[in-house]
């Protein structure tokens, strides 16, 4: 490969990371960011590099929150910044996907559901319960591990988002001009890459039995929501898509409470 053609290659990497960065968050990108089908399908392997980044703002917010405020008081406002970053994006499809999950008596009634923006008493419930959950799980830490784990649940929640896109069916109808989130065999060994490479940070900070303990209840939640909404409709939606993050995320730090 010559000089030229590996700044090719990486001008166009560079714009798939800016894509998927711009998709998946609220944090500003240039304007001129290259866009298609063809390139947003491409970009999905770099979701969990974007938990990277989400996680590793949230913990420093953690961090620094920590040095004068109360555990609870740091853990919230680094939950808060992380909703902030992606303008509560994961949290949105956690909410609508429990009140077409829980509301609708059939596969029909459940995806129209999941397009009303409304929040109704399952999805309150249900996102209620995951964010209490995640702030008590993260303050039972110490501040140093709490990022930590805070990074590699923004990571592996994503990476678990990515798999259903990858080895589950679209639930709903494509119109002529619709492209269902996919994602390319290439680019699904990267995002598993992107995953490994933060269990192994995570064995070096906590040992291998947490990364061995997160990542068992990372997908035994991931999945258990998956056997629902596939059982219920068939495949998954946008909304399954972030709900399986945030699910994916909360047995992170499910994890990292039982075990220290």
């Amino acid at each position: 490969m010559t000089r030229s053609d590996f700044q090719a290659r990486l001008a166009v990497e560079w714009g798939l990371w800016l894509l998927a960065v711009q998709f998946l968050t609220r944090i500003p990108v240039p304007r001129d960011v290259p866009f298609s089908d063809d390139l947003l399908i491409r970009a999905t392997k770099y979701y969990p590099l974007v938990g990277v980044l989400v996680g590793g703002i949230g913990g420093l917010v953690l961090w620094g929150a920590s040095l004068a405020l109360s555990p609870a008081a740091a853990v919230l406002l680094s939950v808060a910044t992380t909703l902030l970053l992606t303008g509560a994006f994961h949290e949105d499809g956690l909410a609508d996907a429990a009140d077409g999950l829980g509301g609708g008596l059939t596969r029909e009634r459940s995806l129209e559901i999941m397009r009303d923006s409304r929040i109704g008493t399952y999805g309150a419930v249900t996102l209620g319960v995951t964010l209490a959950l995640k702030v008590a799980l993260l303050a039972s830490l110490e501040g140093a591990t709490a990022g930590w784990v805070l990074v590699a649940g923004h990571a592996l929640g994503r990476m678990a988002a990515v798999h259903v896109i990858a080895t589950t069916p679209y639930a709903r109808d494509r119109g002529a001009k619709f492209v269902a989130p996919t994602v390319t065999p290439d680019g699904y060994r990267v995002a598993l890459a992107t995953a490994l490479m933060v269990l192994l940070g995570l064995v070096m900070v906590a040992g291998p039995g947490l990364a061995l303990l997160a990542a068992v209840l990372c997908v035994l939640l991931a999945q258990a929501f998956r056997w629902i909404f596939v059982r219920k409709l068939g495949g998954y939606t946008g909304d399954c898509l972030g709900g399986t993050q945030q699910l994916g995320e909360l047995g992170i730090y499910l994890a990292a409470a039982l075990w220290l």
